[in-house]
């Protein structure tokens, strides 16, 4: 029985939630925003019909805390949710609690979200549909002898994964018996968690990382609205999506979709989604996992299937059917636009977008969430916008990347941008003159990221000044604005009981409460990028401004492995430290050669932006061969 959607609360924020804002405002429906207080001037509130407050500066406290987002879906009168992606979107156990009290989950039902939440979970449904996982164990890693039965079986290298991991999170290569037998007797030092957490699979060298974007409606009707590639990745997280999958056999293309109705119809999904598979370069389809939730990169599929895929969404969850798309028309391409150095192994940097300037033209769409003069913070997900530009073929969308590269303008961070113009002049991920596609998902690592020099010289960057880095960040952000123009009127934006307002007021009182402030000319608020100041938990200690041998955490992250002991030697440019920070892991590696005298964290420890995590007794610049190591 199709019961539609009239008020939608929407548990997000940022690029995603403006998204929901606008196809909801199109098909008549009413929306509530959600917002920390660093979110108070952002456009997705703005846009909203009605927005409250999140009280708090944790994510814990925000946009995590379900008993508040459950709060304001009865005070606003909201009957559904919408998750976004990330956050609670997967969340089951918030999922329940708001069909619990009437509303309507816009996603797959608690159940589905416990059968696919879990990877050894995912596996046993995938077998059950009969769609073969990348070959490992079904069961968690207790038992040594099982590993190596499986190792010498298949060969190394092989992956420790962990049960809750993603996008390339709690993944470790193992490339011998020797490094499975430190993995099992250090893991608790050296990754965090418990063996039970993980469990083993192949790891596939030069698979292509190949989705299909899914839907499935209550009457049991399912559709595959395009298939998409997503191989050009770093850390294993994306950076480059395409729609459909090129160079794929259609009998390959008829598998994939014949094993996503599978996995649908085996947890009975309703909703969006998309199955990630990896494709061999022998045609072989291996399941990966389910994303039960909308993707970033859902641009690509809505612009080769002509459908608007957030009221896809709403449509599926109201009790209405699945669209049915066209044929699929042209190919398309996503860019992520993040704030990564390609000089420096993309890691994350920080600063004020002193220009911004997108490209446009005929094919060419923007999804962005931040403007000139905005500050990039360097506790969060890097991610500026997206660049999606589509034509009628694969060669025509490639000419027209380069001409929106030559378009783009950024000016004050640091963007992958000339990465993607070298990526878009390859022969071998275009194609062109002869050569064949021969991109997997280690490609951009190998060919252009992670060279043993490169790292070395890099280092770690902004891991010695990270705290200053923040501070010039902070002051850059609050500077240069345009004065106010005086007008009769001024309106604010307030807050009463935590409800989002506007108060207009006339000038004259404003000039009476603000005049000293009014005369030093107001300034624009800046907006930080996907998060601003929220944080994991108290203000940490951070490394003074060129404190010697410091190694400081470059962001606000999770701390999901340690690779060196106290006391031990390492060289410039060795690996220290792995943390999580958003689904990407970013590798902090040694700035100089030294000894490690203290380590201050510990795997699972949640760290800030500037807060130490190594101190090294730095050898003065010469690294000592590595036969001396300890």
């Amino acid at each position: 029985m199709t019961q539609n959607v009239k008020k939608l609360l929407i548990a997000n924020r940022g690029e995603i939630a403006l998204r929901v804002v606008r196809t909801a405002r199109e098909m008549g429906i009413a929306t509530v925003a959600v917002y920390a207080e660093q979110d108070r001037d952002a456009q997705y509130v703005a846009m909203a019909d009605e927005a409250y407050l999140l009280p708090g500066d944790t994510y814990k406290d925000t946009y995590l805390n379900q008993d508040r987002l459950l709060g304001l879906l009865e005070r606003s009168g909201a009957d559904a949710v919408h998750p976004g992606y990330g956050f609670l979107s997967e969340n089951a156990d918030f999922a329940a609690a708001v069909i619990a009290r009437g509303a309507t989950w816009v996603g797959p039902s608690p159940r589905a979200l416990m059968d696919l939440g879990d990877k050894i979970t995912a596996r046993r449904v995938a077998v059950r549909a009969k769609v073969p996982p990348v070959p490992g164990l079904n069961e968690s890693a207790g038992d040594i002898r099982a590993l190596y039965d499986f190792a010498h079986t298949h060969g190394y290298p092989i992956m420790m994964k962990r049960t809750d991991g993603g996008g390339g999170r709690g993944i470790t290569i193992v490339r011998d018996d020797d490094e499975l037998r430190g993995f099992y007797l250090n893991h608790d030092a050296m990754q965090g968690g418990d063996l039970g957490d993980y469990f083993i699979e192949r790891f596939i060298d030069r698979g292509r990382h190949v989705e299909t974007q899914c839907g499935r409606d209550a009457h049991g009707d399912f559709v595959v609205y395009s298939t998409r590639d997503c191989s050009v990745q770093r850390r294993n997280q994306k950076l480059i999506e395409e729609a459909p999958a090129p160079f794929l056999a259609p009998e390959t293309v008829e598998r994939l979709e014949r094993y996503s109705r599978a996995l649908f119809e085996a947890v009975d999904y309703v909703g969006l989604g998309t199955c990630e598979f990896m494709v061999t370069a022998n045609d072989k389809a291996y399941f990966l996992e389910v994303n039960p939730r909308l993707q970033v990169e859902h641009t690509v599929s809505e612009e080769v299937c002509g459908l608007d895929l957030v009221r896809e969404q709403l449509t599926i969850a109201a009790g209405g059917h699945v669209g049915e798309p066209p044929a699929p028309r042209g190919h398309s391409f996503e860019l992520r636009i993040t704030c990564e150095d390609p000089a420096t192994n993309l890691t994350p940097g920080t600063g004020t977008l002193t220009a911004l300037r997108w490209p446009s033209g005929p094919g060419i769409r923007v999804d962005s969430g931040v403007v000139e003069g905005d500050a990039v913070s360097p506790k969060f997900d890097s991610m500026m916008g997206k660049l999606v530009v589509t034509a009628q073929d694969r060669p025509a969308a490639v000419a027209r990347v380069r001409r929106a590269l030559d378009e783009l303008r950024v000016e004050g961070v640091p963007t992958p941008a000339s990465l993607f113009a070298a990526v878009f002049r390859d022969d071998e991920f275009t194609a062109e003159h002869g050569h064949a596609f021969d991109v997997s998902t280690k490609w951009l690592e190998r060919k252009y990221l992670n060279r043993e020099a490169l790292a070395a010289a890099a280092g770690q960057p902004a891991s010695l000044a990270a705290a200053q880095s923040a501070q010039s960040a902070s002051a850059a952000g609050a500077a240069g604005a345009d004065p106010a123009r005086p007008t009769p009127t001024e309106t604010f934006v307030i807050e009463m009981n935590d409800r989002r307002v506007k108060l207009t007021v006339p000038l004259d009182i404003v000039e009476n409460i603000t005049g000293a402030a009014r005369s030093r000319g107001s300034k624009r608020p800046t907006q930080p990028l996907r998060g601003g100041s929220l944080h994991a938990g108290a203000a940490p200690q951070t490394a003074a401004s060129g404190q010697t041998g410091v190694i400081a955490a470059p962001m606000q992250a999770v701390v999901t492995r340690i690779n060196v002991a106290e006391g031990q030697h390492v060289a410039k440019g060795d690996l220290i430290v792995v943390l999580e920070s958003m689904k990407m892991e970013n590798y902090v590696y040694a700035p100089a050669a030294g000894t490690v005298t203290k380590i201050f964290v510990a795997p699972a420890a949640g760290v800030e932006a500037g807060e130490t995590l190594v101190t090294l007794d730095v050898d003065g610049g010469a690294d000592k061969p590595k036969g001396e190591r300890r």
